[in-house]
């Protein structure tokens, strides 16, 4: 970790997860999640500490968290979503799965494809894969989740992408790209909120992504 991060105003110990208070009558109270992702999911900008962390602490879920710096969607490495998600335990039972659509297969120019794909070497093919994968084995609803807003066309792309797979009626999207609230309050805190224009800090995730995330969740486990 940059130990610049350390020194952020959004990384002191007042963000830290023991703070949080117990939510003892959540509706994720109990369940069992898998978290598949790169940086923003492992908490590259906040000491390894994300969303899930924050999440896990209030409403009481456990979790797998399958989350590795630099990764992409696209199956062409074999740290790759699709790989990790392979060499996962099939016989581990989990209420949902929660991906993030990662910012590196826009920032390494990946193939995008069509969202009619399971090609696994374009963006569209992965998300298909993994969609059908999870629900082939684990039985499960599936979440997607994007960034917040970061000015980049190409992932601008891959949201719109993720949005015409979300019409298959297979996946469900939090998209935090598109969502002014939480983006308006980004660019209030920005300082607070993020590292750089990619990665939260503590203070980002608990504040930014753990309420609409869990907002999410449960309109998923109702």
């Amino acid at each position: 970790m940059n130990p610049v991060f350390l020194m952020k105003k959004g990384n002191s110990s007042k963000y830290d997860v023991d703070k949080v208070s117990v939510d003892k009558d959540s509706v994720l109270k109990g369940k069992r999640i898998c978290f598949l992702g790169s940086s923003v999911t492992k908490g590259y900008g906040s000491l390894d500490v994300s969303f899930v962390e924050f999440l896990a602490k209030e409403n009481g879920f456990t979790y797998t968290k399958e989350a590795v710096n630099g990764t992409t969607l696209v199956n062409d490495k074999k740290d790759s979503y699709v790989n990790r998600l392979y060499n996962l335990d099939k016989n581990e039972k989990y209420d949902c799965f929660v991906v993030q659509l990662s910012t590196n297969d826009a920032s390494k120019r990946k193939e995008l494809g069509d969202s009619s794909s399971f090609d696994d070497k374009t963006v569209a093919g992965a998300i298909n894969t993994i969609i059908s994968y999870v629900r082939e084995n684990y039985h499960c609803p599936i979440l997607f989740y994007t960034n917040p807003y970061y000015k980049n066309e190409r992932y601008e792309m891959m949201v719109s992408l993720l949005h015409e797979i979300e019409k298959t009626g297979n996946v469900f999207v939090l998209d935090l790209y598109s969502d002014n609230e939480s983006n308006d309050r980004l660019s209030q805190n920005r300082c607070l909120y993020m590292v750089d224009d990619i990665h939260p800090t503590k203070a980002g995730y608990l504040e930014l992504i753990s309420p609409k995330m869990k907002e999410k969740l449960i309109e998923m486990m109702k």
